[in-house]
């Protein structure tokens, strides 16, 4: 966690679309994507969030929810879309109101709500970390359609490994349906113009 606040603050971070970054995959293609019909993407979840409640998909009903799947120490492509999506939130001010920021763990055996809790302290302060039993992650995650796995450690310690997943933000309604995705890479001022068009 410590290095990946220290990369944002260096601002030294380097991407390449659709490729491998630090056991992670990046998709790759247009900033953002509109719907055509819709997809089936989202559905029921049952998670713990930092401060240690259960929440459910009904917790925020009535909200537009910004939802990214990844984990606390990941390296470079979590900590970079978690800033993104704290601007886009800064830049829409009160608009900014009406979406909870949502960040799904897929490392539940490190990422507990304690550790989730000071890992959010570094982004927007409305963002919502969330956790939980193996299996209610991968429930989540499949919800949602995000890919994740463990990938292979290259050091002795057990605990000293990185995670690929899918790396794509989602909007959801207030009713809880999809509405939009981002890709990998979009910033916060991308996102702001695409959530105003749909929040207007």
């Amino acid at each position: 966690m410590v290095l990946a606040v220290v990369l944002i603050g260096a601002g030294i971070l380097v991407y390449a679309g659709g490729a491998y970054l630090s056991g992670q995959k990046v998709a790759s293609g247009a900033k953002t994507t509109k719907s055509s019909g819709v997809p089936a993407i989202g559905g029921p979840f049952t998670l713990t969030d930092h401060n240690g409640n259960e929440v459910t998909e009904r917790s925020f009903r009535g909200k537009y929810m910004l939802v990214f799947f990844g984990y606390t120490f990941c390296p470079d492509v979590c900590p970079t879309t978690l800033t993104d999506v704290s601007t886009a939130l800064d830049i829409l001010g009160v608009e900014g109101e009406k979406i909870v920021p949502l960040f799904i763990s897929v490392d539940p055996a490190r990422d507990t709500p304690e550790h989730l809790k000071e890992y959010a302290t570094y982004f927007h302060p409305r963002l919502v970390a969330l956790t939980g039993t193996p299996k209610q992650v991968a429930a989540a995650a499949k919800a949602y359609r995000v890919y994740y796995a463990k990938a292979k450690s290259e050091g002795s310690d057990p605990n000293d490994y990185l995670m690929d997943h899918s790396s794509v933000i989602y909007l959801m309604g207030p009713d809880g349906k999809f509405q939009q995705h981002f890709s990998h890479g979009t910033d916060g001022e991308a996102m702001v113009k695409r959530i105003r068009e749909l929040l207007s």
